[in-house]
């Protein structure tokens, strides 16, 4: 008897003639005497299947070969052992067994065993192999970390067979839920939503009909949320004070935060290398202090927040920056040279930090003929001393300011120079007299030249005889003088040569003026930037009286001229009988710089601005009485001016006295939208390279963050109010325009004038108010002064009250121009009018009054379109 064995046979397919150790076997009968039978165990245990067959051929054939399928898939690299048995001449017995070690879920299905013939196959029946046992988990619950009060969801995935399988969830050992609970059905995955406050511990029971299995346990640990709304309470040269709310713990309390702060460069995203501060801070209060930072500088700063379960995600950074310092150190290689009669000094940038933005230098000097002198040079460098008197002593220092203040000064240095000794006068020489000749030749021909001249520009200007001296019902109206304003060069003046915006020229388009339509007289005011002047404009066969802004286009720049330019476009929205509106804008051409200037046309205001007509009515060679309820009237206006503006959405960011304007009838209307700092020079104080701000009328929180709001509007609005009540007074006197910062942020303010009224001062007051949201609105303020001028009592002419009776405890005047509102006697015109006597002691036309001037005449008409009696 022989035995043939095979083990791991490799088969490559049902169908294929290759075998690794038998030839082809002609199979002439072929009978399976057993088959695979049907099993049925569990996962992980061993399996056998078995395969028996008888086979007959010839004696020169070899026995063939048995292949296992799958659900009829050959199996590839199967565990199989055959045996061949030869039992006869011509016959075999075969026998092939499957094992599998540890049978898994995918060696389920129907077995069968094949033998090849040919192209033919013949197969056994069917087996089985077949699965049960206590549920498997492919999925159990695991630790995770959460947020308190945010829902999340588990899951659980449970196998049989056999199958159903369901599911029981457990939270810290307790069930969740029942097997005939609708929301779990019986299935595979299972899924729980939860929303916890405490930490728990979460698992899983399976369960079939072969039994019960439990899944692994998964921690779900609660952490505090996020916390929020981290912001600067105060921020100093040198710290933040730091607030934030932390995040919900659920049922653990939050006991301390972490700190951090970072140093940012030019890049937001500074490695850990620069961390500066790392600091745990017990909670409650959620603040803290950051320190030791430096001026000027940009920080990041976050908070993640700590439970006895771990700690919170951190917050976002947050950018801040430090508030501008004082530089370190004063100003290097100071010097002064002397150049005849004027000496001039140089210094270069300070070393070192300046902490903050350099905005200027401020040089301090004195000479015999002078008394100490501080000026402001800007970002200069260099300032040029005229010597009132020739080969003086000169004393200076220098020091460089930020928005923070000056920094230190420079050593105190003298220039000395030493007059030359006495000299004998020269002798008399003849040939003096020529030079004198010479030179009075010369002037008389300079002077035949420029009344020549001048009679010719006469006979060129269209308005020149419009411009000669002449009488109006007696009265002398303006001279003006004919002046060439325009080029009569062919090119014309566009606005396309400005070099400015599409978007500006737009709106310029529709009021623009031809230039030829207007001609200028004499200058009304002149500053840095440009200047006012008087002019006629030919409009439609008449002629109006206008006023003119102009430029000095040769120093300013390209961006201040469409800035100049912007505003006038602006001003064009404007309809407001308190409000300066715009007539048009022409351009000229500058004969000795070859482009155009821009020039915008104004209404002419016969009075001038609100400030001087205030400072002359009290200090003037005629000084005019204004009554409170003429006081009134013009706050009133400037109230109703700024309402319009503010409804417009306008910031005037300059309002004050000087910036408004007296028309014919005493009205007032708000002018110099932004205009005025080009133009005017006065009550300003540099900030950066090229602006200036009006320090004396801005609000606090512009001077501190830059920020222009309706609400500094009110503010300026208050000064302004405080100019009028004191009859054009500077505000703050005595105060440094580089003090008034530190002065306010003590708390004070402008002092109650000594005639005004309460209820306008209490309105001024609340003007000044710390926080911006406090402050009235320009509408409010417009119906309390419209109120307090209907009850204002009728007044008397100043000229006819020959006694006063005063109270002998005098009013005492504050520290910065006005009675202190704590104390002191209330004003006059509260008391009512028994302390106020007229007494006739002296015969008539005992006193001679001064003929009416234009200004009272005007003023008397204004008080009569109040209703207020005339003495």
């Amino acid at each position: 008897t022989c035995y043939y064995h095979s083990s791991r046979l490799l088969v490559t397919g049902i169908k294929t003639n290759a075998r690794s150790c038998f030839f082809h076997f002609l199979i002439k009968g072929v009978e399976f005497e057993q088959s695979p039978a049907i099993v049925i165990s569990s996962l992980g245990k061993s399996v056998k299947l078995d395969c028996t067959l008888k086979a007959t051929g010839s004696e020169e054939d070899d026995p063939p070969d048995v292949l296992w399928l799958r659900d009829a898939v050959p199996l590839q690299y199967a565990d199989t052992n055959q045996f061949q048995v030869l039992t006869g001449s011509n016959s075999w017995t075969i026998m092939s067994t499957l094992s599998i070690e540890k049978v898994e879920l995918s060696d389920m299905g129907h077995y069968q065993c094949a033998v090849l013939s040919g192209s033919h196959q013949i197969l056994s029946k069917e087996g089985s192999i077949q699965l049960e046992g206590l549920p498997h988990f492919s999925v159990e619950p695991h630790h995770m970390s959460v947020v308190a009060n945010v829902s999340l969801s588990l899951s659980c995935v449970a196998h049989g067979p056999p199958e159903p399988v369901s599911v029981i969830w457990l939270q810290d050992g307790v069930p969740l839920n029942k097997l005939t609970d609708p929301p779990f059905t019986p299935g595979p995955q299972h899924d729980c939503s939860v929303c916890l406050n405490r930490t728990s511990t979460f698992s899983c029971e399976a369960h079939n009909r072969k039994g019960v299995a439990t899944s692994g346990s998964g921690t779900i640990t609660v952490l505090p949320s996020q916390p929020h709304n981290l912001r600067a309470v105060e921020i100093t040269q040198t710290s933040f004070h730091l607030s934030w709310q932390p995040g919900f713990g659920g049922d653990y309390p939050i006991m301390r935060c972490s700190v951090q702060a970072k140093h940012l460069g030019e890049s937001f995203t500074a490695g850990p290398d620069m961390m500066i501060h790392n600091q745990n801070v017990n909670i409650p209060p959620a603040n803290h202090f950051i320190r030791d930072l430096e001026p000027h500088s940009l920080y990041a700063v976050r908070v993640a927040c700590h439970s006895s379960q771990g700690p919170s995600d951190w917050s976002p950074w947050v950018e801040l920056r430090t508030k501008e310092g004082v530089p370190d150190n004063p100003p290097v290689n100071v010097t002064a040279v002397l150049n005849g009669t004027e000496v001039l000094m140089t210094w270069e940038e300070p070393p070192g930090k300046l902490n903050g933005e350099l905005q200027g230098y401020m040089v301090e000097y004195s000479t015999p003929g002078t008394q100490q002198l501080l000026v402001d040079t800007g970002l200069d460098t260099e300032l040029l001393i005229n010597l009132t008197v020739p080969l003086s002593n000169v004393s200076f220092r220098v020091c460089a300011y930020t928005g923070a203040g000056q920094g230190p000064w420079t050593p105190t240095q003298t220039l000395t120079l030493i007059a030359p000794g006495p000299t004998s006068p020269p002798a008399f020489s003849w040939h003096w007299w020529y030079v004198v000749m010479a030179i009075a030749g010369a002037v008389s021909i300079a002077v035949f030249m420029a009344v020549y001249v001048a009679k010719l520009r006469r006979k060129e200007t269209r308005f020149g005889e419009a411009f000669e001296p002449m009488m109006e019902s007696g009265e002398l109206v303006v001279r003006y003088r004919a002046r060439r304003t325009y080029s009569r060069r062919t090119t014309e003046a566009t606005l396309n040569s400005l070099g400015i915006s599409d978007e500006l020229k737009q709106k310029l388009q529709d009021v623009m003026v031809d230039r030829h339509k207007l001609t200028l007289g004499k200058t009304l005011g002149e500053g840095e930037f440009g200047s006012v002047m008087e002019g006629l404009l030919t409009h439609e066969e008449s002629v109006l009286k206008v006023a003119v802004k102009t430029m000095k286009i040769a120093i300013c720049t390209r961006s201040e001229m469409e800035d100049f330019l912007r505003e006038a476009a602006c001003m064009k929205e404007f309809d407001h009988p308190n409000v300066m509106r715009l007539l048009g804008v022409c351009l000229q051409t500058v004969e000795s710089e070859g482009y155009p200037s821009p020039v915008v046309i104004l209404p002419y205001m016969k009075h001038g601005d609100l400030h001087s007509y205030l400072l002359y009515s009290r200090l003037g060679d005629c000084p005019v009485y204004l009554p409170s309820q003429m006081l009134v009237k013009f706050m009133t206006d400037i109230a109703r001016g700024m309402e319009y503006l503010s409804n417009k959405n306008f910031i005037h960011r300059d309002l004050a006295a000087r910036n408004c304007m007296l028309n014919e009838n005493m009205n007032v209307c708000v002018a110099d939208f932004g205009l005025s700092k080009k133009i005017y020079n006065g009550d300003y104080y540099r900030q950066g390279r090229i602006s200036k701000m009006p320090v004396k009328w801005i609000a606090i929180e512009s001077l501190a963050d830059r920020v222009y709001t309706t609400k500094s509007d009110v503010w300026s609005f208050g000064v302004t109010m405080w100019e009028i009540a004191t009859r054009g007074q500077t505000p703050y006197p005595g105060v440094e325009n580089s003090e008034i910062y530190d002065y306010l942020r003590q708390g004070n303010r402008l002092k109650q004038p000594p005639d005004c009224l309460d209820s306008i001062y209490s309105l001024m007051f609340s003007c000044w108010l710390l926080s911006p949201k406090d402050r009235p609105s320009f509408e409010s303020l417009r119906c309390e002064l419209e109120k307090a001028l209907e009850d204002l009592p009728d007044t008397q002419d100043p000229d006819e009250i020959l006694y006063v009776n005063m109270d002998e405890s005098s009013m005492e005047l504050g520290a910065v121009g006005g009675r202190d509102p704590t104390g002191g006697a209330p004003p006059l015109c509260l008391k009512g009018l028994d302390s106020v006597t007229t007494v006739e002691v002296h015969h008539p036309n005992r006193y001679v009054l001064c003929p009416q001037h234009e200004t009272n005449r005007a003023l008397s008409d204004s008080l009569e379109s109040l209703d207020m009696p005339q003495n």
